[in-house]
This record gives C-alpha cells, structure tokens and sequence, in this order.
C-alpha cells in the first residue's frame, strides 16, 4: 500500500512538472526555455506511461504469482 500511494505521489508531482513545461513551452519567447518547457513534457508524460506500466506489471505478478516478459 505504502508502495502504491508513493507511486501516486510522484506521478501527481511529474504530471504538475509537465504542466510546467507545457506553460513554458507555450509562453517561451527564446528557443532555449520553449525547449526546455518540450522536455519537461515529454519527460513528464513518458514517465506516467512508465509509472502505468510498472503498476500493471505489478498487478500481473500478483495475480499469476511469476514475472511477466
């Protein structure tokens, strides 16, 4: 459980900084910040994805007892 809602948390924190970035990127006035705001985004939703996998993955192994590929 203590696994789960930390997972939670840095999931809630990593899309709060892809929100960042998305501002960032939208408002940037140079190409430096808007690509840095475009690497905040991608960083933060590719680690959401990650976050879903690795919880899937989990739930798997739970419910047939082995790892999965």
């Amino acid at each position: 459980m203590e696994e789960e809602l930390s997972a939670w948390a840095v999931g809630v924190l990593s899309t709060l900084m892809a929100g960042l970035g998305l501002f960032l990127w939208a408002r940037a006035v140079d190409g430096p910040m808007g690509l840095f705001g475009f690497g905040l985004v991608v960083f933060g939703v590719a680690f959401d994805f990650w976050l879903l996998k690795r919880h899937f993955d989990l739930a798997e192994v739970r419910i047939h007892g082995k790892e999965g590929r």
